[in-house]
């Protein structure tokens, strides 16, 4: 899984070079973070609507598509961040054997 990431990851980083023109992502660079936070928002609100219908209808298809898109713009965001997926899949990876609880309460200090 983490290799498709690692392949978006470097296809996100060749697009911060690319004519805003012709790539999405290169014109989404192009008009900064505010314009990214504000596609990550609207793709949370989508998913979010996306899984009440699929809540209702069984039909898992919709919310499937909407996450992936969702996913894409977070990945977007975090490559104008500088940072890479992988650091959070590190984040993940330090969560495994902690209760909710105990992580965000060590959040909160």
């Amino acid at each position: 899984m983490s290799d498709v990431l690692t392949q978006l990851a470097e296809v996100l980083e060749q697009r911060k070079t690319a004519n805003a023109d012709d790539s999405y992502v290169a014109s989404l660079y192009s008009k900064g973070l505010n314009k990214i936070l504000e596609k990550v928002g609207e793709e949370a609100t989508e998913t979010i609507i996306a899984a009440k219908d699929a809540n209702n209808s069984g039909d898992n298809k919709a919310v499937i598509s909407e996450t992936a898109d969702l996913w894409f713009h977070c990945m977007v965001m975090l490559s104008q961040l500088g940072e890479h997926p992988d650091s959070v899949l590190r984040e993940l990876e330090q969560r495994f054997g902690l209760s909710g609880i105990e992580e965000k309460a060590s959040r909160d200090r």
